[in-house]
């Protein structure tokens, strides 16, 4: 099947003409020559961009998710690749209406109409692995009802696999395949894709988020009809919005663009150091934005299948690589990253820190159209690659969410100063996990188990005594033993030394004796 499957890559690569994106260097001049010839009845007229898109929409989910990423990074593909697949966020072509009913029935047993008192096999959006349709409650409440693609599993395997032997090569035959660690990338990738096809997870998901930001003046996650949800069907609150990519129209009905791309930038941070759970498919199809009653103007998330968690550890070092990169201390960022195992611990600091100062020192002050965050990640890879820095797999969603906040921002506001927007965010964060105020909700969150272990402080002290004594007569045994067998071992050598003495003492004596007779 493997095998198959990477023949359905390389045919839909050669049908669509992707190979002039692969061989379009002068060095693989005669390749490309070559291919041409014996595939010269191929007809090529439609765009560049067009044939990218249907190409990847033919080779699944996989795929499909990787057009999503590039279709936000406009700075370094172009423009017409990029308006294209960006078609991928919500054209993706539905499965038949046959097939939703199906899927409806294996879940629930029952036909929609007994479910629902209304129910649309139309689909309003329809994604890699799911699509969404609309549908009102036996009670009225109107409702989104989002349903798994029948057989994706099967084709989300097949590649995942075919990308785990290519990270393998990768492995095996590039020289810094193994400090990349390719292999636990793409088993962190798998873990967060294979989330996306139990819908019970993604509603899950969709819980904790709603409940983190319950309160907030900025962002509305829809609610979960747990009643209705299933592992290949999910029922949640009805949402209305228009997509954040639709900037003119925004504008016109009213919206603050520059004011909603710094609340971008807030709820990001939010979601990563106050909660070190975040959102980690925030392609502009899965964000809305309110246009109308109390909600005006706020963030709407969709699909909650991809999402990040931050240890607390994750969480400390991160923040301050940040608040160090914002006042621009690279002796801090050095130290830091040496400190977290993330670079060798005989990395030289002061080398390291001019070589961070060297590519971070140019992009402050400048606003977001300004700067090339492409070229910014290329002199970090080679710096990294320099200092033997190593990728850590646990942050690698964190790191995509980054890619796609930066787009994000890019289409909003390209005026926007990411950095002067993020720094007080970060700064009374970091005040308020090391201050005054961190060490009180430490203390709250700690007085339960507190409270448990005092009465027992007592006891708890006596046998780490005694074991402490114990232990420590036991090694004195131990080095007493040592000593006498030490003592021993040289007794037995003076004995040895004693007795070769006397023999030569003796050996003239009875030299004598036998001469005498």
């Amino acid at each position: 099947m493997r095998l198959l499957r990477l023949a359905r890559i390389f045919t839909v690569t050669l049908r669509h003409g992707l190979d002039e994106f692969l061989l379009g260097h002068a060095r693989f001049d005669i390749l490309n020559r070559l291919i041409k010839a014996l595939l010269f009845r191929r007809q090529l007229t439609t765009p560049r961009g067009v044939r990218l898109r249907l190409a990847l929409e033919s080779l699944g989910p996989i795929f499909v998710k990787f057009g999503q990423m590039l279709s936000t990074r406009r700075d370094l593909i172009p423009l017409d690749i990029a308006d294209e697949l960006a078609k991928l966020q919500d054209q993706v072509p539905p499965f038949p209406a046959e097939k939703v009913l199906e899927v409806i029935f294996h879940a629930y047993q029952k036909v929609p109409h007994e479910i629902f008192a209304e129910f649309d096999p139309v689909p309003v959006a329809s994604a890699s692995v799911a699509q969404v349709h609309f549908a009102t409650l036996m009670n009225g409440t109107p409702v989104a009802v989002k349903i798994l693609r029948p057989g994706i599993r099967t084709v989300i395997e097949n590649d995942l696999a075919l990308l785990d032997a290519a990270a393998l090569l990768m492995e095996k035959l590039w020289a810094d395949g193994k400090r990349l660690k390719p292999r636990e990338v793409v088993a962190e990738f798998s873990r967060h894709v294979h989330q996306e096809l139990d819908l019970m997870l993604e509603a899950a998901n969709c819980s904790q988020l709603r409940r983190n930001f319950i309160d907030s003046p900025l962002l509305l996650v829809p609610e979960v009809h747990w009643d209705f949800c299933r592992e290949q069907v999910m029922v949640m609150q009805r949402m209305d919005g228009l997509p954040v990519s639709q900037v003119a129209a925004l504008r016109e009905l009213g919206v603050d663009i520059p004011q909603l791309a710094r609340h971008g930038v807030e709820i990001f941070f939010t979601q990563v150091f106050r909660d070190g759970f975040f959102h980690a498919d925030m392609h502009p199809g899965n964000i809305l934005v309110a246009t109308d009653g109390p909600h005006f103007g706020r963030y709407i998330a969709l699909d909650f299948g991809i999402m990040g968690m931050l240890s607390d550890t994750d969480k400390n070092y991160l923040a301050r690589n940040f608040v160090a990169f914002f006042r621009r201390d690279y002796k801090e960022v050095a130290r830091a990253h040496i400190e977290s195992g993330w670079a060798p611990a005989d990395t030289p600091a002061n080398e390291f820190e001019s070589a961070i100062r060297a590519v971070c020192e140019p992009i402050f002050d400048k606003p977001l159209k300004d700067i090339s965050f492409g070229r910014v990640l290329l002199r970090l890879f080679q710096t990294s690659r320099r200092f033997g820095v190593e990728i850590q797999p646990q942050l690698v969603m964190l790191q995509k969410t980054l890619l796609n906040i930066e787009g994000l921002g890019r289409e909003l506001d390209p005026e926007l100063d990411l950095w002067s927007t993020a720094k007080p965010y970060l700064e009374r964060w970091m005040s308020e996990q090391m201050g005054w105020r961190g060490m009180l909700e430490t203390m709250r969150e700690e007085a339960p188990s507190w409270g448990k272990l005092v009465p027992q402080l007592p006891r708890l002290m006596h046998r780490y005594l005694t074991s402490t004594i114990a232990g420590e007569a036991s090694q004195l045994r131990l080095v007493l033993l040592a000593q006498e067998q030490r003592d021993q071992r040289r007794m037995r050598v003076i004995l040895a030394l004693l007795a070769v003495v006397l023999l030569l003492q003796l050996l003239p004596l009875a030299w004598m004796l036998l001469t005498a007779t």
